[in-house]
C-alpha cells in the first residue's frame, strides 16, 4: 500500500503575502534533510508539505523521523494513499491501521473533504466508515470525547489519505527565514537550548565557545562540540568558533576589581563575540541567560552587559526557570551531554561576592584600568579555531 508523509503548517498559514517564501524554504529543508534516504517527492498544497516516497527502497522510518525536527511544521502525519472513492477508503482503513484498531478499545472518524466534488460529506464519511471499522473489529467502541485512537481521512485534490492521530512537530519556522546569529554556547544546559529556541523562530545560528586552557580541559571543548553537534539535528549544519580565552581572562582576573569579575568577563566576551559575528554576517547575538539565574543576570548587570556592543542580544530564555529549561534540554536530547562534570571558562575565577548591581560608571572605570584587555581581545578573536559541524556525524561519545 502506497505511504505518505503529510506536513502540516502552524503559524505559517497565517503569513501574508510572504507565505510562499516560507513554504519555500521548508520544502528546501525536508528535501536537504531526506537527500540520502531515497528518491522523494516534496510538494505543498492546502497549507500542507507532501512526502511522497518515489522508490520502494526509501527509508519512511527514518525520512519521519528526520522530519519531525524540521522546523516549520506543526503536526505531521504517516498516511495510506487511496482513490477518492468511499468503499477504497474503507477498505484502507480496515487495512493500513488494522494493528492500532486491534489494540484499541475505543475509537472515534474524523473526516475533512477538501475536495468539495467528492460526494459525501464530511461528517457522512466519518458516520459510514465508523460504522464500516464497528462491523470488522466488532470489539471496539466509539468514543467521541477520548478516543484511544482517531482515525483520520483526508479528501484532498489529489487523493484521499487514511491515518491515525497526526504526531506534534517541531513548530516555529523554518530555519533561515529570520536571519542569523551567533549563539554563545558555554557547554552547560541553559545555551543549547537557548540555541534550539531561536532556531525554532527562525534563526540560523552558528556557535561561539570561549576555552581557557589549562583550567579547561581538552574534554571540555569535545563536550562544546558534542552539544553543538546534538542541536544542529534540529537547526542545522552550522560553524562552531573556539575562542582562546586564557590571556583576557587573567588579565581581568588580575587587574579587574574582583565583585566586578564576572560583569566584566561577559563584556569582554561580548566584544569579541561581536568581532566574530560581524565578520560572518550575523545580526545578532543569543545566550542562555535567565533573569536573576546567578549575579551576571540581574537587571542592573544585563544592562550593563549589554551596553558594550551594539547587536541586539536575544536571551529566548529570560523568563524561564530552571525546570522548565532542564525538561526543555531532556526532550531535545542535549541534558545528559550537559551535565558532563567537564570545566566550564564561565565559572572558573568566580568571585565570593560577585555585585548584583553594578553601575555602568564603575564597570567603565574598571575597563579604563585594564589598557591592555582590548589588544589581548583581538588577539583571542583572531587566533579563534574553526570547526565545521555537519548535523549527520555522530555525537562523539563522552565517559
Amino acid at each position: 500500500m502506497k505511504q505518505i508523509i503529510l506536513c502540516y503548517q502552524g503559524e505559517m498559514a497565517l503569513k501574508g503575502l510572504n507565505k510562499a517564501t516560507f513554504e519555500a524554504s521548508l520544502a528546501k529543508a525536508v528535501r536537504f534533510r531526506l537527500r540520502d534516504l531515497g528518491e522523494f517527492k516534496v510538494y505543498k498544497a492546502q497549507s500542507t508539505l507532501y512526502i511522497e516516497p518515489e522508490t520502494e527502497d526509501a527509508d519512511m522510518d527514518e525520512a519521519f523521523r528526520r522530519v519531525s525536527r524540521v522546523f516549520g511544521i506543526a503536526a505531521m502525519s504517516r498516511a495510506a494513499v487511496c482513490e477518492k472513492d468511499f468503499d477504497a477508503i474503507c477498505a484502507a482503513a480496515g487495512e493500513y491501521l488494522a494493528d492500532s484498531l486491534r489494540r484499541a478499545r475505543t475509537f472515534k472518524v474524523e473526516a475533512k473533504r477538501s475536495d468539495k466534488r467528492f460526494p459525501m460529506k464530511s461528517p457522512e464519511i466519518s458516520r459510514e466508515l465508523g460504522g464500516y471499522l464497528l462491523s470488522r473489529f466488532p470489539h471496539l467502541k466509539v468514543d467521541v470525547h477520548n478516543p484511544d485512537l482517531t482515525v483520520m481521512v483526508e479528501v484532498r485534490d489529489f487523493a484521499a489519505y487514511v491515518h491515525g492521530d497526526k504526531v506534534p512537530g517541531a513548530g516555529g519556522l523554518p530555519v533561515g527565514t529570520s536571519g542569523r546569529a551567533l549563539n554563545m554556547l558555554s557547554g552547560g544546559i541553559d545555551s543549547p537550548v537557548a540555541a534550539w529556541r531561536m532556531a525554532r523562530r527562525g534563526l540560523a545560528l552558528h556557535h561561539i565557545h570561549f576555552a581557557s586552557p589549562p583550567y579547561t580541559s581538552e574534554r571540555a571543548k569535545l563536550k562544546v562540540k558534542a552539544l553543538a553537534q546534538i542541536v544542529s539535528e534540529w537547526t542545522g549544519s552550522c560553524v562552531l568558533y573556539v575562542v582562546p580565552y586564557t590571556e583576557p581572562q587573567e588579565y581581568i582576573r588580575d587587574h579587574g576589581p574582583a565583585p566586578l569579575f564576572t560583569v566584566l568577563m561577559r563584556r569582554s566576551m561580548l566584544r569579541i563575540a561581536h568581532q566574530i559575528a560581524e565578520s560572518i554576517d550575523c545580526q545578532a547575538i543569543v545566550t542562555g541567560e535567565s533573569l536573576a539565574q546567578v549575579a551576571s543576570q540581574t537587571l542592573r548587570a544585563l544592562a550593563c552587559t549589554d551596553e558594550v556592543q551594539p547587536l541586539p542580544v536575544l536571551r529566548p530564555l529570560i523568563g524561564m526557570d530552571k525546570s522548565e529549561i532542564v525538561a526543555t534540554s531532556r526532550a531535545i536530547g542535549a541534558f545528559e551531554t550537559s551535565i558532563l562534570p567537564y570545566e566550564d571558562c564561565c565559572t572558573i575565577f568566580t568571585p565570593p561576592h560577585p555585585k548584583t548591581r553594578p553601575t555602568l560608571e564603575e564597570i567603565r572605570a574598571a575597563e579604563e584600568a585594564m589598557p591592555g584587555l582590548a589588544e589581548l581581545e583581538k588577539k583571542a578573536a583572531a587566533e579563534v579555531e574553526r570547526i565545521r559541524i555537519d548535523w549527520q556525524d555522530e555525537v562523539e561519545y563522552l565517559e
